[in-house]
């Protein structure tokens, strides 16, 4: 529904204000302005884009993150329900390999979307994993179905949703991990490693997060892995782009204060010193920030911040950007380097108490597709440590941060970029006391809800507040999660429900509009 359709004035249409101009946020805000609500969105920072922030230094442009973009019909999806094409807003240009996977003994492995290459690195492995990788993608697809497809935006904010799709998930065996299904038809460790660590892109641990999230695979295998020209900040350019010219609002730098609650209901926001009123607001902010923080000193924020920060909450990240004088197009795009530890590893990360001696690390050199984000001859990096959250282990980064990224970027050095630090032109870095500062993330956590099975689909955060009827939620603390389609597959959920309560109002406006 196009916005053209529906008379100027604000004052005719219902007002919503959507807290936080994260992926889901502005997608959020997209969808309910082409809907005919009149809509404010605020961001605390200076930019849009939430942990998709960018930073700019010494010519260098590093995209904060996310940098996989999976499932573009996702996103082409908040264009069209705008009546518009993403194609003239922005470009997304394939990456293939979609990963290389590499360990320490210079073994690699080339995730592509080519089945006959597959099958010949999986056999250099194992030859019995040929056969049982095509079973692992059937599993894969089936769960992409039930999991993805019918139940990925599809709000649930009853028990008896959950009821209703308890014996899909008992049949796919949604209580195994991820790692425990892949290896039920792999033999080879390292090609489990290469099968499993998906869960970690959506802040879980392989061996604890719900196999449901093994759907990641077909995705990726159905809709390719991709990279906007110009970074990730180049796509959330075009979406905000895409919402001022429907008429939405966008004000950054204006941190929200709080909610105001009146008679059970959310009558505006202060921020920035200034009330505005909404009939509804939605916030994409952290979920125990938005209860703690934004509804402080209120029964029903008191209530649901005990319930959410008695939950278990993903881990945080370490991330070191740096530029060099040199373009490395020997690197893939996304290379996922894997230590001498899996599992113990990522148990120190989950669980802590404190930082590992040894680290796995998420390898990004956009450049290698798209030199523009970098000066000539140069590339732009960085590189991504998960790491405990702050309420896991007492690390002050702001002495160990200098210490981790200096050991980083040696061992990349050591291992993949040769003279790496001799062509060191810029580098910046980012602790989880930057999710916490920054981002409002409870613990510094970088993925909100950790996402194992008792914290999924009806057990996560509703889209809706169950008390507050206007109140709603969108982004990586809601359903279905972390993860830009989980993200995007929020908004589209907690639309459909706002426009559903709203039509008669929206009515109102389309009938005065004709």
């Amino acid at each position: 529904m196009n916005m053209q359709s529906f008379p100027r004035p604000d004052h005719d249409r219902p007002k919503a204000v959507v807290i936080g101009a994260g992926f889901g946020g502005i997608a959020l805000a997209i969808r309910l302005q082409a809907a005919g609500f009149a809509v404010k969105l605020l961001e605390k920072r200076d930019k849009p884009g939430g942990r998709a922030y960018v930073y700019e230094q010494d010519g260098f442009i590093f995209d904060g993150g996310p940098t996989v973009i999976t499932d573009p019909a996702c996103l082409e999806e908040i264009f069209a329900a705008a009546g518009r094409r993403m194609s003239d807003y922005v470009e997304l240009m394939p990456v293939e390999p979609f990963y290389r996977l590499a360990w320490e003994d210079g073994s690699t492995f080339d995730y592509v979307n080519d089945q006959e290459s597959l099958d010949r690195q999986i056999a250099a492995f194992a030859p019995e994993d040929v056969a049982g990788y095509r079973r692992f993608l059937r599993y894969s697809e089936a769960v992409y179905r039930e999991g993805y497809e019918k139940l990925g935006a599809v709000p649930f904010l009853n028990f008896s949703d959950m009821v209703r799709v308890s014996p899909t998930l008992a049949r796919l065996q949604a209580w195994r991990s991820v790692h425990g299904i892949v290896s039920r038809f792999m033999t080879s460790e390292k090609l489990r490693q290469v099968f499993s660590f998906h869960s970690l892109l959506v802040g879980g641990n392989p061996f604890a997060t719900s196999a449901i999230y093994a759907l990641i695979h077909a995705l990726e295998r159905r809709g390719g892995v991709w990279f906007a020209r110009g970074g990730t900040g180049a796509l959330i350019r075009g979406m905000i782009r895409l919402f001022e010219e429907l008429g939405g609002e966008i004000r950054v730098s204006t941190p929200v204060e709080r909610m105001v609650l009146e008679g059970g209901r959310i009558t505006g926001v202060v921020a920035g010193g200034e009330t505005l009123p909404a009939d509804l607001v939605a916030s994409n902010g952290d979920v125990v920030h938005t209860y703690r923080d934004l509804l402080k000193g209120t029964t029903r924020g008191r209530k649901e911040t005990a319930r959410l920060t008695s939950k278990r909450f993903s881990m945080s990240l370490f991330v070191v950007y740096f530029g060099l004088k040199k373009n490395h197009t020997q690197l893939a795009h996304h290379t996922v380097c894997f230590g001498p530890r899996y599992k113990g590893l990522l148990d120190d990360i989950f669980n802590g108490p404190s930082l590992a001696t040894d680290f796995s690390l998420y390898l990004h050199a956009p450049s290698v597709t798209d030199p523009s984000l970098a000066p000539e001859g140069c590339g732009s990096y960085y590189a991504l440590a998960p790491v405990p959250h702050l309420g896991r282990a007492d690390i002050d980064w702001a002495t160990e941060g200098p210490k981790y990224r200096d050991r980083i970027l040696a061992y990349l050095e050591e291992r993949y970029i040769p003279d790496l630090r001799r062509d060191l032109v810029s580098v910046h870095h980012i602790t989880p006391f930057d999710f916490r500062d920054d981002l409002n993330s409870h613990l510094g956590s970088a993925f909100s809800l950790e996402p194992i099975l008792t914290q999924s689909a009806w057990f996560r955060p509703h889209n809706r507040d169950a008390e507050i009827p206007n109140l709603f939620l969108v982004g990586a603390g809601t359903h279905p999660g972390a993860g830009v389609p989980g993200v995007v597959g929020s908004a589209k959920a907690t639309a459909g429900l706002i426009i559903d309560e709203y039509q008669s109002a929206l009515a109102t406006v389309r009938t005065a509009a004709e």
